[in-house]
């Protein structure tokens, strides 16, 4: 027998040289018969002007003849630096993948490919195609950042404190883009325009940059690790908490504003806007130190998050109760309700983390968990999930998030199945013990797990950090399979007709889409135009979020640290295009049903 030995470097480059053959010619057919029959491509701006995903090698070969031509796409190479890797396994489950490079008529690229053995031939699975800048309106970094002075004379020259604060103000004009909230949303799509040298504005209605984190329950510490929540152009520092506490990331998020000199007005609040078809501008009324100031910026980015509107159900004798009911977006903690009757209404990560701070202050506490959840502790599932990409030690940032990327949601589902019931093995005594508890548990609508939960619906799961214990030893009692029917003075009746003592009831029922909150600010008339925010399309993708809302001007910014920080980008690159003239609408695939094939 003989051994064949396989150079990963010259694989993927003669396939990505193929690759960059069939493009300049406009070959749709060429290009998609590099791909496995049952390949996948995601493009995130680069071809489509869209976040998109196509499966199977016919829908492939039509987004490429959708695209090929007004892309431009040339000069694919392999990224120097980065290795080429063969992945360890049998011939028939490694892969090889590597990063590459590329540009198209009006921006340069960087890819990651998985090429597999298709026959004697090297065939894609999984390719991304991500833009990565605009020519001739690159960031401003590096070799194009700002000098910080103009050497030599210049009369009545403003420091650059005074330019700031004038910059700031925006008096005498407007911003060519108002941001609505100062979270990890607002700020890292405003420091990625700013790089982009675009006018920019937050609007933040608190007192502080932060106080959206400041102000949420004294428990809270974020359940995802640092390695997956760094900001674009600042990370964290290598002595930060893994996990990071709340106040914590709050003052963070106050320093970011200073170092990355981004423009945020406090304490000021949208009080309307309408939209001009004719100029493309908005007009907005902003309520600032007691006054009014109408802003003309041409987009509006909504960035409050997915916590916006709280969906608050209405429970007859809620008036009539003579503890304190609140939602968990107002609920500061579980200080002063020692030996008192505390029921927390939902069991996602804040009504877990909202219950264990009521035990642990000396109430008697009762969850109600209406339906199932997904469970996994933080230990194992951690571990499992983010092996290889986000951990320490792990690749930089910037390429841990092109290869998580690179998986297709829809790919994700059947590769986090497996990783599901990896952690599921591993977290199986504190299972079983939730489950003796009378707590319900569930693994995704398909066996996912929780990420595909997330993006389906935005909860439904708990990363257990010390509740779930407490549940199973019967610290903490579940109330399961039931709804507060009704409250009395001093009781919670549930619809199977049992009662409970209730001193305070937090209802951690989540939030409503955020479209209502799009409503609550800039009303019907814009509203009704919009699509719905989060859950998956047709093709798998996020609906809504960093991409064409269905009004024009009008965009949608939120999610966790790592999605934010990845996707600014290409919100913020999409706005560049659109106020420079630069986007070829042309490009655009309409969508269309079905866009992913069987496997054959």
């Amino acid at each position: 027998m003989t051994t064949v030995t396989i150079d990963p470097a010259s694989v993927a480059g003669a396939w990505l040289e193929k690759l960059g053959v069939a493009t300049e010619r406009a070959d749709a057919a060429a290009a998609a018969a590099l791909f496995l029959a049952d390949g996948w491509w995601r493009d995130l701006l680069a071809f489509t002007w869209d976040l998109r995903t196509f499966h199977g090698r016919n829908v492939i070969a039509a987004a490429f003849g959708a695209t090929l031509a007004s892309a431009g796409a040339s000069q694919f190479r392999l990224e120097p630096g980065k290795a080429v890797v063969l992945t360890d396994g049998d011939p028939a489950s490694q892969w090889i993948q590597a990063f590459f490079l590329f540009e198209t008529r009006v921006a340069r690229g960087r890819g990651f490919l998985r090429l597999k053995s298709d026959a004697g031939e090297w065939r894609a699975w999984t390719v991304l195609t991500a833009m990565e800048d605009l020519k001739g309106f690159e960031e401003r970094v590096g070799p194009r950042r700002a000098k910080g002075t103009a050497h030599g004379e210049h009369q009545e020259r403003m420091n650059w404190l005074e330019e700031r604060r004038d910059e700031r103000e925006f008096v005498g004009r407007d911003p060519q883009v108002v941001i609505v909230g100062a979270g990890q949303a607002g700020l890292t799509v405003a420091a990625r325009l700013t790089q982009l040298g675009v006018s920019t504005l937050v609007v933040e209605k608190n007192d502080r940059v932060g106080d959206n984190w400041r102000s949420r329950y004294r428990s809270l510490v974020l359940h995802d690790p640092v390695w997956y929540d760094h900001l674009p152009y600042m990370p964290f520092p290598a002595h930060w908490p893994v996990f990071t506490p709340k106040d914590k990331l709050a003052g963070w998020l106050e320093s970011y504003v200073d170092a990355l000199e981004l423009n945020v007005w406090t304490k000021a609040t949208l009080l309307g806007g309408d939209y001009d078809e004719d100029s493309g501008r908005w007009t907005l009324r902003v309520g600032r130190n007691g006054g009014e100031r109408l802003l003309h910026p041409r987009h509006v980015v909504l960035a409050t998050g997915m916590s916006g509107v709280p969906s608050v159900p209405a429970i007859p004798g809620a008036k009539t109760f003579a503890g304190r009911l609140c939602h968990s977006s107002a609920h500061s903690g579980g200080e002063g309700y020692a030996g008192k009757s505390a029921v927390v209404v939902g069991c996602c990560n804040s009504g877990h983390d909202i219950a264990q701070d009521f035990y642990e202050r000396g109430a008697r506490v009762t969850m109600v968990q209406r339906s199932s959840t997904y469970v996994m502790s933080s230990e194992n599932g951690i571990k499992v999930l983010f092996a290889g990409v986000y951990e320490e030690g792990g690749p930089p940032v910037d390429d841990a998030d092109l290869m998580f990327a690179s998986i297709p949601y829809p790919l994700l589902t059947d590769m986090h199945r497996d990783a599901t019931k990896t952690i599921a093995d591993l977290d199986r005594e504190m299972l079983d013990g939730l489950e003796r508890a009378g707590f319900k548990l569930d693994y995704g609508d398909d066996g996912s797990g929780i990420f595909l939960k997330y993006l389906r619906r935005g909860g439904g799961y708990y990363i257990d950090v010390g509740c779930s214990r407490l549940i199973a030893d019967g610290k903490i009692a579940v109330k399961q399979g039931v709804q507060i029917e009704r409250f009395t003075a001093n009781e919670v009746v549930f619809t199977d007709g049992s009662t409970l003592p209730a001193d305070i009831v937090v209802l951690a029922t989540g939030y409503k889409n955020m479209r209502e909150s799009a409503r609550a600010l800039v009303g019907d008339k814009v509203a009704d135009r919009l699509g719905l925010v989060w859950g998956l399309d047709e093709e798998g993708e996020l609906r809504t979020m960093w991409r064409n809302s269905g009004h024009p001007g009008f965009w949608f910014m939120g999610g966790n640290l790592h999605q934010c920080r990845h996707y600014s980008k290409a919100l913020a690159l999409q706005i560049k295009a659109a106020l420079e003239g630069i986007r070829a609408d042309d490009a655009s695939l309409e969508r269309r049903e079905p866009v992913r094939q069987s496997t054959p």
